[in-house]
């Protein structure tokens, strides 16, 4: 994002989302050249700080899955947002797609469906967690109040299988919310 752009946006949502365009910009070029696991905590830490707010509170809808700019601006969403913020802050500072996906799973503790983002340091291994609900990142095998039903990232959708991606079923476009966020971030003026 350009300082023009921040400041567009800032003179349109106010200073305080100005600030937090400002601190995201400076995550991205403080991490980039940091490991994995750094990125991973970095990235976690910065957008655990934003307000949780239900959709129909927040956008007066249903369901909305909101930009990383859209969450920053507004300073907060649901899981989708924080776990959607995540993901494209780690795909921006040179994180594989292959590594990320984010996961639609039931958070059994609350008896409702929750998202988060899941990273696979090699295809086999076990996915870590990053939640909003529990900041330390977990691998899946130690995060038993989650029950993990499909996962997906920009090029694919799996269902989940023991808190990992199970089997491929399609391509990630197969998700209405999902298309509908990529069409708003390609045409979103700043």
């Amino acid at each position: 994002m350009s300082e023009a752009q921040i400041s567009k946006l800032g003179q349109k949502y106010g200073e305080m989302a100005e600030r937090r365009l400002h601190s995201w910009q400076n995550l991205i070029k403080e991490i980039e050249n940091l490991d994995d696991d750094e990125k991973l905590t970095r990235v976690n830490q910065f957008f655990n700080q934003m307000n949780f707010v239900d959709d129909i509170d927040h956008w007066h809808k249903k369901d909305y899955w909101a930009s990383p700019v859209e969450f920053l601006i507004t300073n907060g969403g649901d899981c989708e947002d924080f776990s959607i913020a995540k993901y494209y802050t780690l795909r921006q500072v040179g994180i594989p797609i292959e590594k990320l996906s984010i996961a639609y799973v039931k958070a059994l503790r609350l008896n409702q469906a929750h998202m988060v983002l899941t990273y696979y340091a090699t295809p086999k291994s076990t996915p870590l967690i990053l939640d909003n609900l529990i900041p330390e990142i977990k691998p899946a095998n130690r995060r038993p109040d989650l029950q993990h039903v499909y996962s997906f990232n920009g090029d694919n959708l799996w269902l989940s299988k023991k808190g990992r991606r199970s089997t491929l079923v399609g391509t990630s476009d197969q998700l209405k919310p999902w298309v509908q966020l990529q069409s708003r971030m390609e045409n979103q003026d700043y």
